[in-house]
């Protein structure tokens, strides 16, 4: 693996972006991340990193990783058995579960997170020998509502250019922390210095974007809907729109007029907190602008009205025609769509997608996905269709989903429970298996986040390190449960292995003609793949061999951007050509070049025209005459929960010891409202929601309203530390949220508006 004095690329876990690293390892075991700098050869972070990159070896060596397959005792301790029990009695119980109750009764949660998809491509062959047709992972809590929206809309997922924009608009989104594209921090400062550009952010907190911006909108908590409803009035009532554009390229826009013809703003600028003046202001920057991007986050789709939002700040970009130019939203080319999100529900080769609902809550399932917060429902529940089984893939649901308590009864519950994961996390205590998976710097891997224009970039991580002894790659693990189901043997890999004696060509031409005589290879094909062309990839690359399908299905849909990034040609021969280029370029390759002209091929409805008209969600904009429900009396705060910070990421880096300085996790909290409280900064206080209470630190911030209070994401992990006591460090969120709290029409949780009510501790930090 990699030599301790060279610098070896690699790429940050801890967010979608996955910038580009350069590492140096060594430690006395030789297996320690020692240094971390940008890789100023990556095509798309091109040398750009924040400081979060500086934990990965928090990760890599956190004291909690599995060594062993671990079973659940009767007393709920847990012992170490082999792998070979393992794989049998897990691949025995779910097949017994398939046969008693059918193969509804298993849902798969999870997929990979910020930092491994590769592995979902191998567990996805497992769960086609299970024939599951019920998946969640964290998508289903966050961008299920966005992806639906502009599925109906656009039929293709859009990218913001921010390199090239007169104005720049965020609803929710704080991308100085959370970034959302490449080089954010480099772009925002851009912006802001440039007098000829705006930026404009929407949120209730004085954020770090926020306070670069030259227009902030500091909404009431909740809010969202009201203030977009407002700009898009003003745009209508102003005949601000681009008539002219929108006749050519959408349809609908007359049906959808009229809505917003009526909206009184100076009323929904009250309801959000705003100036009226505000309000028609910022319609009018944006209206005159020569180019727009515009970007949500969970700000907007964890709050009230979320997917509404996200219909409404659509419907302001397209009616101001900035959509297929140079500094507004186009396109993006992903290599392989995650749960076909670009489409949304819509084809414009098929028509559109049956609906389908979950079997308990009756929950609309977006993108494939049952919404995270009916999980518990869909289990806890003497319906006949309920879950029986899940199986976890590198996901954290009992932490990361709302109502933490509900997900370990709803675990508990459950027939059977598999995690694959590399700790022994919350929900990894509450399974009957937990098989250890190699860590993201042992073996091949990716993600699938690719989601730039007009170059777009993947980036397959070469091993750093041999897999620990004890686990296995994802790849392995599920390619030994697909052959303990009966379903693969040596007669399947046979043929493809005498192929490959005669190079990669014969073996694609074996390939493709195969799957015309025998199904399976197109069923299986992650782990047939990995049995056979794995076999002869690099030392630790053998889980890229499902990327060699991948390059083929691409190169077979986007010839032309292919073609663009340099790998045209005969289809087994460019696709092959991209996959050599995927597995031996260690900075990432551009995989496709995409133009502005293409984003208007991707529109995936007739006449590539975009549709404005959503009835789903336009019947649900009276209703926001009504005003905003007034403020419980027994909980008067709205917590945020969920801040993205500094010090903090997503729950990957479970060890908190590289937190030196300053108040780790939390509660921010306006200095009015602390006054009120008679709390002073670094206090304790109680915070109480209805489904739970926690002890946090105050830290007093006038960049909160009063009234609003904000937690941060990602903490309160238990973790051992070197002596083996068990730690928790801040606050888990969800032990506070309501998973009835959600969206009516998505299932998304309102993580970013909990009522809550503060209480003094009578003993101070320092005590």
């Amino acid at each position: 693996m990699a030599d301790a004095e060279q610098w070896h690329k690699t790429a940050c876990i801890l967010c979608s972006i996955n910038c580009g690293l350069e590492v140096q390892t060594g430690g006395e075991d030789g297996r320690r991340i020692v240094k971390i700098r940008g890789d100023a050869e990556h095509p798309a972070s091109r040398g750009y990193v924040c400081e979060k990159s500086q934990r990965m070896d928090y990760y890599q060596n956190g004291a909690d990783r599995l060594r062993s397959p671990m079973r659940r005792r009767a007393d709920g301790s847990y012992e170490a058995i082999s792998w070979e029990v393992a794989i049998r009695e897990i691949a025995a119980k779910f097949g017994a579960i398939k046969t008693q109750y059918g193969k509804e009764a298993v849902l798969f949660y999870g997929g990979g997170g910020q930092g491994n998809h590769v592995g979902g491509m191998y567990a996805d062959s497992f769960l086609k020998a299970l024939g599951n047709p019920y998946r969640s992972n964290a998508l289903a809590q966050e961008k299920t509502g966005e992806f639906w929206v502009q599925g109906k809309m656009l039929g293709t997922g859009v990218h913001p250019d921010f390199e090239h924009c007169e104005v720049a608009l965020f609803v929710g989104k704080n991308p100085w922390q959370s970034h959302g594209f490449a080089r954010a921090r480099v772009l925002l400062k851009e912006i802001a210095k440039d007098p000829a550009r705006c930026l404009i952010v929407i949120d209730p907190r004085r954020s770090e974007t926020a306070e670069m911006a030259d227009i902030h909108l500091a909404i009431k908590p909740g809010t969202d809907a009201w203030c977009l409803a407002a700009l898009m009035a003003v745009l209508v009532q102003e005949d601000l729109v681009a008539r002219d554009w929108l006749a050519e390229h959408t349809r609908g826009y007359e049906a959808v007029a009229p809505y917003f013809s009526g909206i009184d703003i100076a009323s929904y600028a009250q309801a959000c907190g705003l100036a009226e003046q505000q309000i028609r202001d910022t319609a009018r920057r944006i209206a005159g602008a020569r180019s727009v991007a515009m970007m949500e986050d969970l700000g907007l789709q964890m709050n009230r009205h979320s997917t509404l939002g996200s219909y409404l700040q659509r419907l302001i970009w397209l009616s101001t025609g900035h959509y297929a130019r140079p500094g507004t939203n186009n396109a993006p080319v992903p290599f392989l769509s995650l749960a076909k999100a670009s489409k949304g529900e819509t084809s414009a080769r098929r028509g559109p997608r049956v609906e389908r609902r979950s079997p308990v809550a009756n929950a609309k399932i977006i993108i494939g996905l049952v919404p995270c917060n009916v999980i518990p429902e869909e289990i806890l529940s003497d319906h006949p269709k309920r879950y029986r089984a899940m199986l976890i893939h590198s996901g954290n649901p009992v932490h990361s989903l709302a109502d933490s308590q509900r997900m370990r009864e709803a675990l508990r519950a459950l027939e059977l429970s598999v995690v694959v994961d590399v700790a022994m996390t919350e929900t990894a205590r509450e399974a009957d298996y937990v098989l250890p998976a190699a860590s993201q710097f042992e073996k091949a891997e990716a993600t699938f986040f690719n989601l730039e224009f007009p170059d777009n970039v993947f980036h397959l991580r070469q091993p750093l390190f041999e897999p620990l002894p004890g686990t296995l790659p994802e790849a392995e693990i599920y390619a030994r449960l697909v052959e303990a189901m009966g379903e693969l043997g040596e007669a399947d890999y046979a043929p493809l292995r005498r192929a490959l004696r005669f190079g990669r060509l014969a073996f694609a031409l074996r390939f493709m003609i195969g799957t015309l005589r025998n199904p399976k290879l197109v069923k299986y094909a992650p782990v047939i793949l990995y049995r056979t062309l794995g076999e002869r990839l690099p030392q630790g690359m053998a889980s890229a061999a499902a990327l060699w399908g991948a390059a083929l299905l691409y190169v077979q849909a986007s010839p032309a951007t292919a073609r663009a990034a340099g790998f045209g040609g005969l289809l087994p021969l460019a696709a092959d050509r991209l996959f050599q280029a995927i597995i031996s370029q260690p900075s990432g390759v551009v995989y496709a070049r995409a133009t502005h002209a293409m984003s208007w091929q991707a529109v995936g409805h007739p006449e590539h025209r975009i549709n404005l008209k959503l009835d789903e969600l336009l019947a649900e904009l009276p209703k926001l005459d009504a005003m905003p429900p007034p403020v419980d009396a027994d909980y008067p705060f709205v917590l945020s929960a969920g801040e993205r910070r500094s010090e903090t990421a997503n729950t990957a880096v479970r060890d908190s010891s590289w937190h030196k300085r300053g108040v780790y996790g939390s509660l921010r909290i306006n200095p009015q409202d602390a006054r009120r409280l008679g709390c002073a900064d670094g206090e304790r206080l109680l915070l109480r929601t209805r489904r739970g209470s926690a002890e946090v630190i105050a830290e007093l911030s006038d960049s909160l309203q009063p009234g609003h209070v904000s937690l941060p994401n990602g903490l309160g992990l238990d973790y051992r530390d070197a002596s083996g006591a068990l730690l928790r460090k801040g606050v888990a969120p969800n032990e506070l949220t309501d998973a009835q709290a959600r969206d009516p029409f998505a299932g998304t949780p309102w993580h970013k508006h909990v009522p809550a009510r503060l209480e003094r501790v009578a003993q101070a930090l320092s005590a």
